[in-house]
C-alpha cells in the first residue's frame, strides 16, 4: 500500500497518550487488512509540538494528534477522542468497543473506564512523574501526594479487574478502548515510583495480558523515543 493510501497520519511520541493510539492503530491494521497509517515522530525537547503548523492541528499543542487524509485532512487531538474517532470510523466490527445502541451497557462500562483513565490515572500518573522526576524543585508533599493518587487509583483498577481479564464487557470483558487507553500509564509504573505490581495482582495480571499483544509491542515502537 502506498503512502497516498493511508488515510490516517499520526503525530506521536512514545509516550503513555501516544502509545494508546499507536497500539490501537496496529491492532486496526491486524484485523482490517486494507487498513494502514503513517506517523511523524514529534520531539517534545525541541518543543515542536508548540510550533504554529502543529498549533493548527491541535490549539493545545500535545501529542497525539490524527490527520484523517480521507476525511478531508480532518484533525483529531485529545487522546480518548482519537480512540473513539477511529473506532466510529474504521473498527466497524466492534473488534474493540462496543455498539452503543445494541450494546448499550457494555458500551456505557467501555466509556467510564476510558474516561476514569483519561481524567484520572493519565493526569494524576502524569503530575507524578512530573513532581517525582523532572521538577527542578523537590517538593515532598506533592512528591507524596500523587505517588499516592497513583497507587490509590491502581487500587480500583485492582478492584475492577479481580475475576475479570478486561476493564469492560460482559463476563470477563473484551480488550476494549478502555484496556488500551489505560495500559500504557500502568506499563510505566516504576517510572511512576512503583517498583512492582505485587500489591495489586489483578492489575499486575491484566498488563500482562495487555503488554503481550503483538500490537502493543509494535505500537510502543512507534515514535519511540531512541528512533
Amino acid at each position: 500500500m502506498s503512502s497516498d493510501s493511508k488515510p490516517i497520519h499520526l503525530y506521536t511520541l512514545a509516550t503513555p497518550n501516544g502509545v494508546a493510539v499507536s497500539a490501537y492503530l496496529e491492532e486496526l491494521k491486524k484485523k482490517y487488512p486494507g487498513f494502514d497509517y503513517d506517523f511523524t515522530k514529534i520531539d517534545i525537547s525541541k518543543n515542536t509540538q508548540k510550533e504554529d503548523w502543529f498549533i493548527k492541528l491541535n490549539p493545545n499543542g500535545r501529542i497525539p494528534v490524527i490527520v484523517d487524509k480521507s476525511r478531508g485532512d480532518f484533525a483529531v487531538f485529545e487522546t480518548s477522542a482519537i480512540l473513539l474517532y477511529l473506532a466510529q470510523h474504521y473498527d466497524k466490527e466492534y473488534a474493540f468497543w462496543f455498539n452503543p445502541e445494541k450494546d448499550a451497557n457494555n458500551y456505557s462500562e467501555m466509556l467510564q473506564w476510558l474516561f476514569f483513565a483519561h481524567g484520572g490515572l493519565g493526569p494524576m500518573q502524569g503530575q507524578n512523574h512530573h513532581f517525582n522526576k523532572y521538577a527542578p524543585e523537590k517538593i515532598p508533599y506533592a512528591q507524596k501526594r500523587y505517588l499516592d493518587e497513583t497507587k490509590r487509583l491502581y487500587g480500583v483498577l485492582d478492584i475492577r479487574l479481580n475475576g475479570r481479564e478486561y476493564l469492560a464487557g460482559d463476563g470477563k470483558g473484551k480488550y476494549s478502548l478502555a484496556d488500551l487507553k489505560a495500559f500504557p500509564w500502568v506499563k510505566a509504573h516504576q517510572h511512576a515510583g512503583i517498583e512492582t505490581l505485587d500489591e495489586f495482582p489483578n492489575v499486575k495480571a491484566w498488563l500482562e495480558r495487555c503488554v503481550a499483544r503483538e500490537a502493543s509491542v509494535t505500537g510502543a515502537d512507534v515514535g519511540g523515543f531512541g528512533k
